[in-house]
């Protein structure tokens, strides 16, 4: 992950009516030359200026709507501005404000990590057919590698479809980066969890005996986001006490006990949907990022929104997109200068795009 150089301190001392006043007119100006993608975990005092909001996956399909935007700026982490850019036209540029906006659970599943587990995998199982796949949080060489091993990628949002057209293809399933996603998904399948295993890429054969992995049907990755893994079934229990008849929802994310604990689980836009079509008076617990359930919560005080955990954790890489330096970004475009582009080489981006359209033609 390349780290962002400090961008003019003049950026860092405007006062936040100057800087709106700098990112309209930036904004204005680059007209339709210009489509701004905001994650829905983005803060904001970024988001507001967002012409798409949504999911990762998503942005990048929407962003597609405008052809004739020649700069994509992507309010989001690292690995969805590459999504962008292996979706994107031959004339586009995708733009990351922050270089050091990265994903931790992405960065759990090193490319190099992978391709030896897999290597180990075929070589100790060589009569089992073993099919990976990858939640579309991870990088751009990920999304390649099940391209290549006729896999496919998923989001949270379509994980029961994928899932389970990948254990109809083989014997076994290699699951990454995401262990709870992994395991909440193919539970809600069927799948027992003794017949998941965990893979530690810090371990010979992930820390399981050649006769573990033979038995297993399920291997997940030793990965997960830290923003949803600290969301505990306790979280559960002290909700449920100080507000009785709430309903508690978590994304997938999240460990297996809690999402059990829950009284329903899905995907970020799963998430929004429920609130948008539950009655006035519905009384919610979310389990997700801080800044989309206040933003909830704002949008909808015909019900009472609280957040699950205690201690509202923020993504705090997503955080690093800032009205600074979305100004700083935009104004370098009109300048004619292209800040921050994040690029997938040629061949990285025909298999990640081969893998992608798996996904969406079984969904």
């Amino acid at each position: 992950m390349l780290l962002q150089t400090p961008i003019p301190q003049d950026y860092l001392r405007l006062p936040s009516g100057s800087l709106d006043d700098r990112i309209s007119a930036a904004k204005a100006a680059l007209g339709d030359r210009l489509t701004i993608l905001g994650h829905h975990y983005q803060r904001d005092d970024v988001i507001r200026y967002a012409d798409f909001t949504g999911d990762s996956l998503k942005l990048a399909q929407l962003s597609q709507s405008r052809p004739q935007a020649d700069y994509i700026v992507f309010c989001g982490v690292h690995f969805m501005a590459e999504g962008a850019d292996i979706l994107s036209q031959p004339h586009q540029q995708v733009v990351l404000p922050d270089l050091s906006a990265g994903c931790s659970m992405a960065d759990m599943a090193h490319p190099d990590d992978v391709e030896e587990c897999w290597d180990a995998l075929t070589a100790l199982l060589p009569e089992q057919t073993l099919v990976p796949l990858t939640y579309v949080n991870s990088a751009a060489r990920l999304k390649a590698f099940v391209g290549r091993h006729s896999g496919c990628v998923c989001t949270s949002g379509n994980a029961d479809s994928i899932v389970a057209w990948a254990l109809e293809q083989g014997h076994k399933l290699l699951f990454f980066p995401d262990q709870h996603l992994g395991r909440n998904t193919c539970y809600k399948l069927g799948i027992p969890l003794e017949q998941m295993l965990v893979w530690d890429p810090r371990q010979e054969l992930g820390g399981n005996s050649p006769e573990q992995l033979a038995a297993a049907r399920v291997i997940l990755w030793q990965g997960y986001c830290s923003v949803h893994s600290r969301i505990l079934p306790a979280h559960v229990a002290r909700v449920r006490a100080a507000h009785p008849g709430v309903r508690v929802l978590v994304h997938p994310e999240c460990p297996f006990e809690t999402c059990q604990a829950s009284d329903a689980m899905g995907s970020t836009e799963y998430i929004i949907k429920q609130v948008q079509s539950a009655p006035a008076g519905t009384s919610w617990a979310i389990g997700t990022e801080i800044h989309l359930v206040s933003r909830l919560a704002r949008r909808h005080p015909e019900q009472t929104i609280v957040h699950l955990d205690d201690c509202a954790c923020q993504c705090a890489t997503m955080y690093r997109i800032s009205p600074q330096h979305l100004c700083w970004c935009l104004e370098e475009l009109l300048a004619g200068r292209v800040p921050n582009r994040i690029t997938v080489d040629p061949e990285t981006t025909l298999w990640a795009k081969i893998a992608l359209d798996r996904m969406l033609e079984r969904s």
